[in-house]
């Protein structure tokens, strides 16, 4: 092989995995982050984490990802050790799917419709339609289903590149005798561990030695150890991701190093003592693409078939290996623990790091509802550690708003679907808003802690007013929170329609105190607490409203919301009309 073949092996091998991370991103952006949410949702049985695990790898092409990916739920609490065994074993048999697809590369034959399954014959129609669509097509989907086309045609081609550029090294002697070398089984091993570790995944190095076999001089003797070898060496993804986490997300990367370990060492005592014994004479001949794909596969399927009844054992292994620390913290509130489902590892799928996003924001604005409710309590008794309760709940939404602005800060730097940045800049917008509502109730708090220590009280009229004025603002929160949780632009109307309300009923409180203070039956510095508490709560209702507007923005695009929330704001829906005069007949002051 002179310099310029050595020059268009490295540019087939550089298109091929380059081709492999397009194909890999695209099946990740297609699917959504759903794939990833099953996985963390359908892993009850021991059978069906197994095939979960396979589907799931399947479809993102890689089996390090699904792996990483179980080490994130284990480490924020999702998935429990136990689930994830079974996820790592299917995701060793899902990522064979790879090594047949390749093997088709190796077709040949005269009938024109068999040459059409050739990856090299269809490969560049595909390339051309991809990328048609990623130029012309302006919908998110069809470009996500062009990153898919455009991925596997350059796969092929770096494929066939390589397979061309290294078939004149069957004439190369130095080469012939360095394959010798690797038939040693433990050296050939060492190698696959090698290169996969290197490259960091095993359906690549599986691939690139499907490329090798286009030289003639790989045998099966040569093949098997590096194949043994590559489902160890793609263990060092899921060791590096473990850095730092939990003992319990360590025992997973141990589990999936462990798996590996022993399936290996007994698939290889029991086949070559049966070599020795019985002398499998196909292990000199050359190695095809297609048979590379079956031993792969034959090799993981037995390693889980023969471990999936040990699973408690695996888990007892990694449990001895990682021993629990006494000094360990232990965590009680909930902010503490949802830090843990805002993995970084999840940043890699940014779609699913936003489905985690979701979750955790819906948590910080159910805390910022309790938080107001718990506020609005104190004015029918005035208990202190409710009191005290209610700035604790405003700390922990502080931590939560921080947290998450950090997180999507982050993931603002990840390549992300259009979609997905929306939805971005919306929960950066509403944490804000949910923070803002956490501080009013506090302003509440603290309003009703100045009466309770100067001992004063309320009218009966007023306390009445006031309980019918924070039910309806209690209305409009739980409103949100389902607006916010189901991004349902339908329900914006009955925000905006409950705001006018609350709007009018805070001004004919503060009237009707007015009124009762002329006639004094009130006093000034009871009208100072009042107006804190109606102003405070207004308040809350105005963050709800933009809230919901911005959710409104968000489904824009198909909705056309502007010219929609225009003409309910200004009252000119027959809808809107009727939701405010329902809740005009249900908010009524004595």
């Amino acid at each position: 092989m002179d310099f310029f073949g050595i020059l268009t092996m490295i540019g087939g091998l550089a298109l091929f995995l380059y081709g492999m991370q397009v194909l890999g991103d695209g099946l990740s952006k297609a699917s959504g982050g759903r794939m990833e949410q099953i996985l963390g949702k359908m892993t009850a049985g021991r059978f069906r984490a197994v095939a979960l695990g396979a589907i799931v790898t399947a479809v993102i092409q890689s089996s390090s990802a699904t792996t990483v990916m179980v080490v994130g739920f284990v480490n924020s609490g999702i998935m429990k050790l136990s689930q994830a065994i079974g996820v790592i074993m299917g995701a060793n048999v899902g990522t064979t799917i790879t090594s047949w697809v390749l093997s088709l590369s190796g077709i040949e034959s005269g009938n024109f419709f068999v040459r059409l399954l050739k990856p090299s014959s269809f490969a560049p129609v595909l390339a051309v339609i991809g990328v048609s669509m990623l130029l012309f097509s302006k919908k998110e989907k069809r470009k996500n289903a062009a990153l898919i086309l455009v991925g596997f045609a350059i796969l092929m081609q770096g494929m066939d590149t390589m397979s061309g550029a290294v078939a004149p090294l069957a004439d190369v002697p130095e080469f012939t005798n360095l394959l010798l070398v690797f038939s040693n089984p433990l050296l050939g091993l060492l190698a696959g561990l090698i290169l996969t570790a290197v490259i960091q995944s095993s359906s690549a190095s599986v691939g690139i030695l499907q490329a090798l076999c286009a030289t003639g001089a790989v045998s099966y003797g040569t093949a098997m150890p590096i194949i043994m070898g590559q489902n160890i060496g793609t263990c060092i993804t899921a060791l590096l991701s473990a850095i730092g986490t939990t003992k319990n997300a360590k025992r997973a990367a141990a589990v999936h190093l462990y798996f590996n370990l022993v399936g290996t060492a007994v698939f290889m005592l029991v086949f070559y003592g049966l070599h020795s014994a019985i002398d499998f004479r196909f292990m000199d001949y050359p190695a095809q693409a297609f048979g590379i794909a079956i031993v792969h596969t034959v090799f993981n399927l037995f390693s889980t078939c023969l471990l999936l009844p040990f699973t408690e054992w695996l888990e007892k292994l990694a449990c001895l290996t990682i021993k629990d620390v006494q000094a360990e913290n232990v965590r009680t509130r909930h902010v503490d623990e949802d830090a843990k489902i805002l993995d970084e590892r999840f940043l890699n799928n940014p779609a699913f790091a936003m489905e985690q996003c979701r979750r955790v924001s819906l948590h910080m604005a159910v805390s910022a509802k309790e938080c107001y409710m718990n506020a609005v309590d104190l004015l029918h008794h005035y208990d202190s550690e409710k009191a005290d309760e209610v700035s604790l709940m405003e700390n922990d939404i502080d931590r939560y708003e921080d947290m998450i602005g950090t997180y999507l800060l982050k993931l603002s730097g990840r390549q992300l679907a259009e979609r997905d940045s929306r939805t971005l800049m919306l929960f950066l917008e509403c944490i804000g808003d949910f923070e803002r509502i956490s501080d009013h109730a506090v302003g509440i708090k603290e309003a009703l802690k100045q009466m309770q220590e100067k001992k004063k009280e309320f009218s009966n009229k007023a306390q009445v007013e006031l309980d019918i004025y924070t039910r309806a603002v209690a209305n409009i929160l739980e409103t949100t929170l389902e607006v916010f949780d189901k991004e349902d632009a339908g329900l914006c109307m009955e925000v905006e329609s409950l705001l006018q309300v609350i709007t009018e009923l805070g001004a004919e409180v503060k009237r009707r105190h007015i009124k009762r203070l002329r006639k004094g039956k009130c006093t000034i510095e009871l009208g100072f607490m009042l107006s804190d508490i109606v102003t405070g709560a207004e308040r809350v209702a105005v963050h709800c409203s933009h809230i919901s507007a911005s959710v409104m923005e968000l489904q824009e695009d198909s909705l056309g919301i502007h010219e929609y929330r225009d003409a309910f704001q200004k009252n000119e829906t027959e809808q809107f009309q009727a939701l405010y005069r329902t809740f005009q007949g249900k908010y009524v002051l004595p």
